[in-house]
């Protein structure tokens, strides 16, 4: 059985409460699989993922107070031709399970847009949703269970088709299990919505994918 990746335990623990120490500090880790890397911001220190040696990205001078964020440090993570993501706030919650409020969708599904957008950083995705929109869930991030929403265009302005279909959402993760989304901050309404169904923020991160050959995480001895 393959060991998680330790970014995991990162989210897992701040979802619970457990933060790292806020000492503007930088926590170098492997990079992720599928050739994609990470920075991660949390208050007062960063968690860098990348195939990078740690020596060479502490000679970039990031730091915890949002340096390991600044566009030039990015590029150096991405290198010349690699992808750099947007930043997201990165929220978590916690599952209330139950009966399931919404039904899996067909194949059809699989091609929208946002469903497509989510096979580029995540696996096992599962598509759920109703006439006012679709919700992924799959494991994202580092392995972290993770949600994202669409709503179909009638419902657009409708805070309550919004909140509605999240809170929906969380009866398919099961009572207290951490659930995780990542959220554009200039997407005012997508936030409000996400804070006004419990959701709360621990932190901010970009997904990278350099144009370098690569190399999964692979636990120590392995």
């Amino acid at each position: 059985m393959t060991e998680p990746h330790p970014l995991l335990s990162c989210f897992t623990d701040a979802a619970h409460g457990r933060f790292p120490p806020c000492d503007g500090g930088v926590t170098v880790l492997p990079p992720l699989s599928g050739g994609l890397e990470a920075s991660v911001a949390f208050t007062g220190h960063a968690v860098i993922a990348t195939a990078l040696d740690a020596a060479d990205v502490h000679a970039r001078r990031p730091d915890g107070f949002g340096a390991s964020l600044a566009p030039d440090f990015l590029r150096h993570l991405a290198g010349p031709e690699g992808t750099i993501g947007v930043t997201d706030a990165t929220l978590t919650t916690r599952g209330t399970g139950g009966t399931p409020r919404l039904a899996e969708l067909g194949d059809e599904a699989h091609d929208h847009p946002r469903v497509l957008h989510a096979r580029e950083l995540r696996t096992g995705i599962k598509v759920y949703g109703d006439e006012r929109g679709l919700i992924t869930l799959a494991d994202g991030l580092a392995g972290r269970r993770e949600l994202s929403i669409e709503l179909h265009a009638p419902h657009l302005g409708s805070h309550g088709d919004g909140r509605g279909l999240l809170a929906d959402a969380l009866t398919l993760v099961p009572a207290g299990e951490p659930l995780f989304a990542a959220v554009s901050p200039g997407n005012a309404r997508s936030l409000r919505a996400f804070l006004a169904c419990g959701f709360t923020p621990i932190g901010s991160e970009v997904i990278l994918r350099p144009r370098r050959p690569w190399r999964s995480y692979r636990p120590h001895g392995k």
